[in-house]
């Protein structure tokens, strides 16, 4: 929790994505979406045994 309240506010985009993920926790964030900081150091993050892989799931990106 120390280093969950050094991090930025989730955007809403990534709250939406957040909502598709499976094993949510309270502080769950997208681990794109986290900068490495020096005021980082000793993090520890832990990664969901599963995930929503869209390119498995035959998802189709568009480009932008």
């Amino acid at each position: 929790m120390e280093h969950y309240n050094k991090l930025e506010e989730p955007s809403d985009e990534e709250n939406d994505m957040l909502d598709l993920a499976f094993g949510l926790t309270e502080t769950s964030r997208l681990g794109c979406q986290i900068i490495a900081r020096p005021e980082l150091d000793g993090i520890r993050l832990a990664i969901p045994a599963a995930t929503r892989n869209f390119a498995v799931d035959g998802y189709v990106a568009k480009p932008h």
